[in-house]
Formats: C-alpha cells, sequence, structure tokens
C-alpha cells in the first residue's frame, strides 16, 4: 500500500514531455531539430536504401531533402540550405557582329549630273564615289571614254606620226577605232576590278564599279596626254607626269573599289591591281 501511495508500481517511465536526465559522467544529447522529426524507415528498407546509393538515414537537412521526397526548385526556396539559385553573367559582346560588307551608310539622294560627277571624282573623289555607288555613269564613262581614246593615239610618237602622213580617209577609221578600242578595254576591265572585289567579299553594284573605273582611267591620264600633244610621249616631263597621274589613279581606284564595295583599303586596292597593271604596261609604258 505504501509503493501505492508514493507512486511506484504503476507506471515509474518519466512524462513524454520532459527530457531523461544522462547518467553522470555523460554528456547529454542534443534536442532534435524543431523543424521536423525525422522517422526512421523499416529495417529492411533502410538497408536498400544504404545499399542502393541513396541518401543515407540521419543527414542533416542542409544535404537536400527528406528521404522519399523529389526535389522541385522553386524561386521561394532560392539560396536557402540545400537550394542555390542559378545566375547567369550577361556578355556584352555575344551579340556582336563582326564586320561585314554593306555595313556603310548608304548614299542618299539623286544621281549627280556629268559636270559635278566630273569635277567631284578630282576635287571630293570620296563624297562621290560614295554617292554614286549605286548609280550606273554609263553615259559620262561612255563619252568621256571615247574622246579620250581619240587623242590617246596622238600621246604615242609613233602612232602619230602614221596618223599624220596618212590620208584623211585612211586617219579617220584609223583614230575611231582606236577609240573604241579605248572603250572595250576600259569594260573588260572595269568587268575584272568589279569581279575580284566581289571575291574579296565586296558588295557594289557592276555598273557603278565598271562605269566609274572608265572614268578614273581617262581623267587621271589626261595631264599626260596634252603634255605628250605637244612635246611627244618621250619627253622627260610627260614621263614625270604619267608616273605621278598613274599614282593619282591607283589612289582614286582604292577608293572608289572601297566606296563602292565596301571593303577596307588593302583588298581595294588588291582588286584594283590587275587595271593598274594594265594601264602601266598599255598606256603608261607605251609613251616612256
Amino acid at each position: 500500500m505504501a509503493g501505492f501511495r508514493n507512486g511506484r508500481g504503476r507506471d515509474n517511465r518519466p512524462p513524454h514531455n520532459q527530457p531523461q536526465q544522462a547518467p553522470y559522467g555523460y554528456n547529454a544529447a542534443p534536442p532534435p531539430y524543431p523543424q521536423q522529426q525525422w522517422q526512421q524507415p523499416p529495417q529492411g528498407h533502410q538497408g536498400q536504401q544504404q545499399g542502393g546509393g541513396g541518401q543515407p538515414y540521419g543527414e542533416p537537412e542542409y544535404f537536400g531533402e527528406p528521404y522519399g521526397q523529389p526535389q522541385h526548385p522553386h524561386a521561394a526556396t532560392a539560396n536557402n540550405p540545400g537550394h542555390t539559385q542559378m545566375f547567369s553573367v550577361d556578355d556584352p559582346y555575344a551579340n556582336a557582329a563582326p564586320h561585314h560588307a554593306g555595313a556603310a551608310p548608304v548614299p542618299t539622294g539623286p544621281r549627280l549630273p556629268w559636270k559635278p560627277l566630273l569635277s567631284g571624282i578630282v576635287l571630293r573623289p570620296a563624297d562621290t564615289f560614295l554617292r554614286m555607288r549605286d548609280h550606273a555613269v554609263w553615259g559620262p564613262a561612255l563619252v568621256v571614254t571615247f574622246l579620250y581614246g581619240l587623242l590617246a593615239i596622238f600621246g604615242f610618237d609613233k602612232a602619230r606620226a602614221e596618223a599624220i602622213d596618212a590620208t584623211l580617209s585612211t586617219a579617220i577609221p584609223y583614230v575611231l577605232m582606236t577609240a573604241l578600242g579605248f572603250v572595250v578595254g576600259g569594260l573588260i576591265l572595269g568587268a575584272v576590278t568589279h569581279t575580284l572585289a566581289r571575291q574579296l567579299g565586296g558588295d557594289g553594284a557592276w555598273q557603278p564599279t565598271v562605269g566609274l573605273s572608265m572614268l578614273i582611267m581617262s581623267i587621271t591620264d589626261a595631264p599626260r596626254l596634252v603634255f605628250a600633244l605637244f612635246l611627244g610621249g618621250e619627253n622627260g616631263l610627260v614621263q614625270v607626269i604619267g608616273w605621278l597621274t598613274w599614282l593619282a589613279a591607283g589612289a582614286l581606284f582604292t577608293m572608289m573599289v572601297s566606296r563602292s564595295h565596301d571593303l577596307p583599303w588593302p583588298k581595294a586596292l588588291g582588286a584594283s591591281a590587275i587595271q593598274l597593271v594594265a594601264l602601266l604596261s598599255l598606256i603608261k609604258l607605251g609613251t616612256l
């Protein structure tokens, strides 16, 4: 009876909410995590979990989700323990496109008349070539090249002597055929320059390229031809003027191809190389 009055004999277990006191000499076990309490899986299931490479029992929550729950990333749990927020670094050069033909500003405005066109090639070549890159110049090119061919025969000493000694009926067809030859030669050389420019990455039209190349060929050689008519092609002054005008023609050819096809000057010079060599051998060297 004394045992019942003292509370012994019924249930000597402590209450559920009171932690058990550890024996003397041992540290007390830490309390469980307040967030959630783990349930130990069955013995067989635990063995499969450890043998199959799954998440072991009792792993802290910052290593992953509880056992058996799939991981679903959500914006609300970003940067929390066990979750890593994905981020990206913006590359300012990711959408940068390399330079290509056609990036030059497209010229606007009407086509230049023949007088501003001819004077612009000499005084304002860069602006003139850029404005005329999409306009054909067949009229001025054919007329100027034909007139240049009519006088070019008198720049060669031997050809001038033959034309002067011949009769009028013989000299006229001879001069006309020479002028037509210069026109056809200008067309062929201009087409070669255009083809090379397109192969090097240019995007210009063939009509402005050919027409402008014919005008450059005729205009740049005009000073040498004027002096050669009176002094002869073998004169020293005529030779110096011929070389200077040939260098000027190279600069204008390069600038024209660069503006018409939107190419850097080394490629533009390479596209004009065949035409420059042909002019040097056929016209300049023929009078030196």
